[in-house]
């Protein structure tokens, strides 16, 4: 191996987490000067704050600029609220270039195994990926965890209601008892109100933030209550014994697919996973049909296959109830 490999592994991963600890440092410094302004507007308003405002929101990182020019930043921002996660949209994709310099390094330290044509560029997206994919796993387990939990939020609120506490108060105190991610969502949802928010849009916004359909159904029965009257804790019980009916229906399908979701899981893995091996254990084997222009024509083919394959099994196994 040459001596200046070493050297450059080191310096690349100074530089990223030099980059790193420079994001975290310059938002840190943000959130500061914000607090300093809101206790600033609290305690002593000044002429001229609101203009102050304005200019400091408007200076946004450059990465973060030219992902609002591409309308992607509200997307990013809204997939890592979703997610629950402290990461910004310009972190994100430092990390993605990151992961994709990362293969590239792995490549070039095991020319062996990814000396063929595309393969340092395949392998660089999937790492590239990486980061996206790991918050599209956090949001899934986020959103499924809060639909789980929401049943018995919903009978808590109905008790609470019940027992003569007005709506808010009881969002106050299922905030305080239920664990997380139900209770920060809901604290948000007591915040917003709280602070000045009409209910209506606290309620909206919490649905924009939890895509859930028993959350569109918990706010448009609370504001439809709100608009004409009724018993609004009977109301969240019923709906609650709809969503437990729903989860039991889901579980029931879950297990009927559980063969297909298999299935795909094995025919999808399997070819990539032998052809890994085989490369790894005689890496001339392959070789010829990578150079021959009817090998690469088999190989993009049986690439196509795969993925239309298994769009079709999840097509087919992926029910809505």
């Amino acid at each position: 191996m040459p001596v200046s490999l070493p050297l450059f592994l080191v310096l690349f991963t100074f530089v990223l987490l030099s980059i790193a600890f420079g994001l975290k440092f310059y938002e840190w410094t943000r959130k500061r000067e914000m607090s300093a302004m809101l206790r600033t507007a609290a305690e002593d308003p000044v002429p001229g704050g609101a203009q102050l405002l304005r200019n400091i929101a408007a200076k946004k990182p450059t990465l973060e600029a030219w992902l609002e020019h591409l309308a992607l930043l509200e997307k990013i921002k809204k997939l890592i609220q979703q997610a629950g996660v402290d990461w910004t949209p310009g972190g994100l994709i430092l990390a993605m270039a990151g992961g994709a310099a990362a293969a590239l390094v792995l490549s070039w330290v095991l020319p062996a195994l990814f000396a063929f044509t595309g393969t340092s560029t395949a392998l660089a997206l999937l790492f590239a990926a990486f980061p996206y994919l790991y918050l599209r796993r956090k949001r899934t387990s986020r959103l499924a965890a809060f639909e789980e939990q929401f049943p018995e939020a919903l009978d808590f609120l109905a008790r609470s209601m019940r027992a003569g506490h007005a709506f808010t108060i009881s969002l106050r105190m299922a905030s305080d008892d239920l664990p997380d991610p139900l209770g920060l969502e809901f604290r948000t949802l007591f915040n917003e109100q709280n602070l000045g928010a009409p209910l209506d849009t606290a309620l909206y916004n919490l649905a924009e933030r939890i895509p859930l359909l028993d959350v569109r159904f918990f706010v448009s029965a609370v504001i439809l209550q709100k608009q004409t009257g009724g018993n609004l804790g009977e109301i969240l019980t019923r709906l609650g014994q709809v969503i437990r009916q729903r989860f039991q229906l889901k579980g029931q399908v879950k297990a009927a697919s559980a063969h297909g979701r298999i299935t795909a899981l094995v025919l999808t893995v399997l070819p990539a996973a032998t052809a890994i091996l085989m490369m790894m254990a005689a890496p001339t084997y392959l070789k010829s049909m990578f150079d021959d222009p009817d090998g690469k024509k088999l190989i993009a083919g049986s690439i196509v296959g795969q993925i239309l394959g298994q769009l079709l099994i999840r097509k087919i196994i992926r029910i809505k109830v």
